[in-house]
């Protein structure tokens, strides 16, 4: 038995297939390639972090396969990204999150992705401007996809904000079970969402442009100079936000304990400073943001990869590492254990494992063998990850909601 098409607050998860939603009787087969697809997302450019780039990523990929989209963003001047018209909604600062902007419901957006006619909405996490995808879609009486990028409710209680916490949980698996279908970016992720409460969780796994990222970029005055002039040494590298729930100050102790090791970050934050202070005196050197040609440089120019973080939806920059041939020591949060195998490509270790952390780079550093064949354990693993199959089941998914089945992923 087929789920009915039902008004917000009473959707139906329990059956595989779905009718289909079009009032006016399309299905995806009459629609080709042309399908219309409107993206909601929390943040976006010229923020850079890993939820734009995998919005980017979905968008160029949208474009070569002829798909028009639309994307609903933070309004933060952005007109037009691969295509796609960008359409901004009313903001301000997240006074939480400052990187962050809250959005607020608007008639004016609404009326924008009306008119676009979008045949799929697909919410890039179901919180804020995520939810409203998930409310237009009821709406508008087409399907909706909803995925995880962001376990804001974990954000909320690691700041302080227990309570908040636990409503904005409440509050994203009850948009997750309003959608059709939604999408997990690991194994890990997929279990935490379904003991939550979320009924229908497929698994929509990340991927790596293995050429944009790729050892053959190594140099070696990128090398000197995250090394502060030192390329003999292990140098250890971070890329991502300075934020408090890295745990970044918890590499004090591998520096201190494992020697002939260095370190560079690679990004900014609100704790930059803070983390200067904290590594004052030790081997320790500040990047600051790094794109394109020049992130990967930086990747596979260093030796080991290091991710303490406290939480993760899946951590896009494990796999970028890998592809740039890094063996990635991480905490066991989002997709590290989808993606190392321990002691061939990496180790994980328990968030806030400050000993394990040591003894992981200490077992590939104290032994130059092992780190070479740990190196090309990772390019491998990154070669069979490519961003442009993982997309194409993106859209074999959009296409089986659209036509009512059950998604492929």
């Amino acid at each position: 038995m087929a789920a009915q098409c039902a008004p917000l607050g009473s959707r139906h998860h329990a059956h595989a297939v779905l009718q289909p939603r079009y009032a006016c009787g399309q299905n995806c087969a009459e629609l080709g390639e042309a399908m219309r697809v409107a993206l909601y997302t929390e943040t976006f450019l010229p923020k850079i972090d890993g939820i734009v780039r995998v919005v980017c990523l979905t968008l160029e990929h949208l474009q070569r396969r002829g798909i028009q989209a639309v994307v609903v963003a933070p309004e933060q001047g952005m007109r037009e990204y691969a295509g796609a018209p960008v359409i901004g909604v009313p903001c301000v600062r997240n006074p939480v999150y400052p990187e962050g902007r809250i959005g607020f419901p608007s008639w004016q957006v609404y009326r924008k992705v009306k008119a676009f006619a979008p045949d799929l909405i697909h919410s890039f996490h179901p919180v804020n401007i995520g939810m409203m995808g998930v409310v237009h879609g009821h709406w508008l009486h087409r399907p909706i996809l909803s995925s995880f990028h962001l376990d804001i409710a974990h954000m909320a209680a690691h700041y302080g904000l227990p309570l908040l916490g636990k409503a904005l949980r409440l509050l994203v698996t009850y948009g997750f079970n309003q959608s059709d279908y939604s999408l997990a970016p690991s194994r890990l992720i997929q279990a935490k969402m379904r003991a939550e409460g979320v009924k229908r969780v497929g698994w929509w796994q990340r991927g790596v442009d293995a050429e944009q990222f790729h050892p053959r970029f190594r140099r070696e005055e990128v090398r000197a100079a995250l090394s502060d002039g030192h390329p003999e040494d292990v140098l250890l590298l971070y890329v991502g936000r300075l934020a408090p729930e890295k745990n970044l100050e918890q590499l004090r102790a591998v520096l201190e304990r494992v020697p002939h090791t260095r370190l560079a970050f690679v990004g900014g934050g609100p704790q930059r400073e803070a983390l200067a202070a904290h590594f004052a005196g030790l081997p320790v050197h500040f990047a600051g943001y790094r794109t394109g040609r020049g992130l990967a440089e930086a990747y596979a120019s260093a030796d080991l990869f290091v991710f303490p973080s406290a939480f993760e939806s899946f951590g896009l920059v494990i796999l970028e590492a890998m592809a740039s041939g890094l063996p990635v020591i991480s905490t066991r949060v989002g997709g590290a254990t989808d993606m190392i195998a321990e002691g061939v490509n990496g180790f994980t270790v328990e968030v806030g494992d400050v000993e394990g952390m040591v003894e992981a780079v200490r077992y590939f550093a104290c032994q130059p063998e092992r780190l070479q064949a740990a190196k090309r354990a990772a390019r491998a693993r990154a070669e069979r990850l490519d961003w442009s199959v993982i997309m194409d089941a993106l859209i074999d998914c959009y296409r089986a909601l659209i036509r009512g089945e059950q998604p492929p992923l």
